[in-house]
């Protein structure tokens, strides 16, 4: 999949490079060959993702401190720069809070991302976008061509997003490739309570507290490791085709949050712990049945099953937890 990444690419930008998806995509490139910036505002993103690269890789790596919606401080990332994968966004968690800091980091950030990679003559950019863009569900399984409708500020504002980048697409010949992804999770997650559930979860019973689960647990999820993820942007990177495509990134994988809870209070041996529940989540989606057959006919094929990186994850997070 990866191979030829180095002769096609030398320098990419990671927006969000700090954060939890953004760093693996940071690793995956520097073992590939490539030099690479990370601009991250450090809002959510942590230096501690990127540390150990920097004692791998040396001066191939670059970090910028950087917020996407300052356009000045943007434009300085982009010199020598010939491809973008654009993961810094306002997490889903934190749009009811500030819905306003959400449409700005998620439309204009997007918008000032795209407009320098014009400007700078870049030649590929991944832009990472949401399941949450397709709202509730209108019939199974969702697939790319399933209407739009999102019921969440962040799937408002993550579809702005993609609007744009489809947008430059046809004004000036860009090649942007649009990532749904779904319920990623995997090491460097996010644990505190605006993070992913299952890192919250695992935090929780490693803690010897039970998870709280906001409705009934009957919620289905699609959960997609975040390796697995990384390796889909370097295939957006180098198929052929995906100029203005838009792709599913959910492994197929599909638990209720209450399996979920079971898996992970076995995994910590503390299956006495009974789950609390608390009011359904203001826009939450009830269920999931994801297509993923386009990203298939790419050639991409899922390498981790649910259990398999279930206890990479807890792993890492008890170990991370432990060093706390």
């Amino acid at each position: 999949m990866a191979v030829g990444i180095k002769e096609k690419y030398n320098r990419a930008l990671v927006t969000g490079g700090a954060g939890f998806i953004g760093s693996h995509i940071v690793e995956q490139l520097l073992e590939e060959g490539l030099d690479v910036i990370s601009a991250d505002n450090y809002a959510g993103g942590k230096k501690e993702n990127l540390a150990p690269l920097h004692e791998r890789f040396g001066g191939r790596l670059e970090e910028l401190e950087v917020d996407v919606t300052d356009y000045g401080a943007l434009r300085a990332c982009y010199e020598g720069v010939d491809i973008v994968f654009h993961e810094a966004a306002s997490k889903k968690t934190v749009c009811l809070k500030d819905p306003r800091r959400d449409m700005l980091v998620n439309g204009t950030g997007t918008f000032n991302v795209l407009e320098l990679a014009r400007d700078f003559g870049v030649k590929k950019i991944v832009h990472a976008s949401s399941g949450s863009v397709y709202g509730e569900p209108r019939y199974f399984p969702q697939d790319e061509e399933h209407p739009l409708n999102p019921t969440s500020y962040y799937g408002v504002s993550k579809l702005a997003g993609e609007k744009y980048a489809r947008a430059f697409c046809d004004l000036y010949g860009m090649d942007c490739t649009i990532l749904r992804y779904f319920h990623v999770y995997g090491p460097r997650q996010e644990n505190s309570d605006v993070g992913g559930v299952v890192s919250i979860f695992g935090r929780r019973v490693f803690n010897g507290q039970p998870p709280v689960i906001f409705g009934d647990g009957t919620q289905q999820r699609s959960f997609t490791y975040v390796k697995d993820l990384a390796r889909i942007n370097l295939l957006a990177a180098m198929a052929g085709g995906t100029r203005g495509e838009a792709y599913n990134c959910a492994s197929g994988i599909n638990f209720t949050i209450g399996e979920l809870a079971e898996k992970v209070k076995e995994h910590f041996g503390r299956g006495n712990l009974a789950n609390q529940y608390a009011d359904w989540t203001v826009g939450d989606i009830r269920a999931f049945d994801v297509s993923n057959e386009k990203l298939r006919k790419l050639g991409f094929e899922f390498r981790w099953s649910f259990d398999e990186g279930l206890s990479s994850t807890l792993n890492w997070l008890a170990e991370y937890l432990k060093g706390k």
